[in-house]
């Protein structure tokens, strides 16, 4: 098969929660371990650190793996969903994985991939894995998928795990409450092992507190540190809370690899260089000023949209699409009412219809028109925006694929 052909299989043999959602996600190890005994336990031939979160977990982890990149390691980063390419997920250095080898993995495994009707994300796991492996890196960066406790990258044993914050995103899996998705998170905790927590609230501190206990796990919490100096190359406010957590992690990290202080600020100033980490308030044009966020849940989206008040500009302009499971009522209501929207669909099966999300947004007082595609509503936006106005687009990872 081409590497086409390759990704293809993937994407349509098994459900895939990136594209379907609900149907895709397996509350279950079990194939995750038959799996990695497959392949004969790759995950133990490399060192990792573990990274979950409601939000923050992709920059967090980017972060962490350009700093360990200027301090001169070999350093795997796996994180989710990727924007343009499947390759994204997977890279070394900043190179994402080579299609031949994703190729080669697929068809020497395709076999017993369908046997054992594995899902998508845990196919994609073991690649990764197999890959850091053979690639002998120093160390991986191993972005959870969603949740912690049953998420199936939860099978290494990493040197240090991270949970960036606690918010209600895909509650339909991990629970309607803090507590609940705190526990969820928390199930990254492992015995004898140190653990950053980014942010807190009393509801979900008590949960963290009560697992490290029970694992005897060192916990560290970034939010009680002193306000950080650093610059960093990543410009949403938002990044000044993972920034905390990525340098309490570093500073942990510093019994195990010598990192200096000036490979810090590299690795900060690098980030996107480094890593390929895109669609973080990221600056498509500045007249009219036109960023981009895939800020997708209530917490996300209230911190960029509070970040774009404080901006002087003339109008603001909405290029907003959603995925179909979305909870509306939590969102809409974030949004400013004096803003003119641009309804879209993502183009994935799982993207909300536009007239569907324009009439709801309607409810809320946010007034505009439906579009046909991300790329028409942008386009009308750009037409219709001063040079003195904000355009933002978002609502969706999908959205901003689109977009970058």
């Amino acid at each position: 098969m081409t590497y086409k052909e390759t990704t293809d299989w993937m994407f349509s043999q098994l459900p895939m929660y990136q594209m379907q959602g609900a149907s895709a996600y397996k509350k279950d190890l079990s194939n995750t371990i038959l799996l990695m005994n497959h392949l004969h336990n790759p995950e133990a031939k490399f060192k990792s650190i573990h990274v979950a979160g409601t939000n923050g977990k992709g920059s967090t982890s980017s972060m962490i793996a350009s700093i360990l990149q200027e301090a001169g390691y070999k350093v795997g980063l796996y994180t989710s969903p990727h924007l343009k390419d499947f390759r994204e997920r997977i890279r070394i250095n900043g190179d994402k994985i080579s299609e031949d080898f994703v190729i080669d993995f697929i068809a020497d495994n395709k076999s017993f991939f369908e046997a054992n009707q594995l899902s998508f994300f845990e196919m994609t796991v073991g690649l990764a894995f197999d890959f850091f492996a053979k690639k002998q890196v120093d160390v991986a960066i191993i972005e959870v998928g969603m949740g912690g406790r049953l998420d199936s990258t939860n099978v290494i044993t990493p040197l240090l795990s991270v949970i960036t914050n606690i918010g209600f995103d895909h509650t339909d899996f991990l629970g309607n409450t803090l507590s609940k998705i705190a526990f969820e998170k928390a199930g990254i905790i492992k015995s004898n092992i140190p653990v950053v927590i980014g942010e807190y609230e009393e509801e979900t501190q008590s949960v963290f507190l009560d697992k490290a206990k029970i694992e005897d796990a060192p916990i560290y919490f970034a939010q009680d540190n002193p306000e950080v100096t650093y610059e960093c190359v990543l410009l949403g406010d938002y990044q000044r809370k993972n920034l905390k957590t990525v340098l309490q992690a570093i500073d942990l990290l510093k019994t195990e690899f010598i990192i200096e202080e000036n490979q810090i600020k590299l690795g900060l100033k690098n980030v996107i260089q480094n890593t390929g980490l895109l669609g973080r308030w990221q600056i498509l044009n500045t007249q009219p000023f036109t960023v981009c966020d895939t800020a997708h849940n209530s917490q996300g989206l209230k911190i960029v949209l509070d970040q774009i008040q404080k901006h002087t500009f003339e109008a603001l302009h909405v290029v907003l699409g959603v995925v179909n499971d979305k909870d509306l009522d939590s969102i809409l209501p974030l949004f400013p009412k004096n803003a003119k929207y641009y309804f879209c669909k993502p183009n994935v099966p799982r993207g909300l219809d536009a007239d569907k999300l324009g009439k709801k947004a309607n409810d809320f007082g946010l007034i505009g028109k439906v579009y046909d595609s991300v790329s028409e509503a942008y386009i009308n936006a750009k037409l219709l925006a001063q040079k003195t106005d904000f355009i933002y687009i978002g609502g969706s990872t999908f959205v901003v694929a689109e977009i970058v």
